[in-house]
């Protein structure tokens, strides 16, 4: 299993960026798909989820701002960000969970650099 993100690049504060995230590998049962982002000395945090049902969650430092939706149909999650603040700035990450053959897994893709300047 092979998760692809892109979308990432430098922003003015106030701007927007839209992350990709596609999952591709045969036999994966995906369920929930995640964002999230490491800030340079920080942890890594979570950002929002996704159910496969559509269900949402979203950490409170985005909520109002940032949209997490997904393709169950082309295994691709996104990552709308708006009104962006440099403390937005940070190495994102997608994740998913599922499940091979009915064992529970988890796999991280490569992250994306998103960049805000003030």
């Amino acid at each position: 299993v092979q998760l692809q993100a892109s979308g990432g690049g430098l922003v003015q504060a106030g701007g927007s960026l839209r992350l990709s995230c596609a999952v591709s590998g045969s036999s994966f049962s995906i369920d929930v798909m995640d964002w999230y982002r490491q800030a340079p000395g920080k942890q890594r945090e979570l950002v929002a989820a996704i159910t496969s049902g559509g269900s949402t969650n979203y950490a409170d430092s985005v909520k109002g701002r940032f949209t997490i939706s997904r393709d169950n149909a082309k295994n691709t999650m996104y990552l709308q960000m708006n009104s962006l603040k440099p403390e937005d700035t940070a190495v994102y990450y997608c994740r998913t969970e599922g499940t091979i053959q009915s064992h529970w897994y988890a796999f991280w893709g490569q992250g994306t650099l998103v960049t805000v300047s003030s």
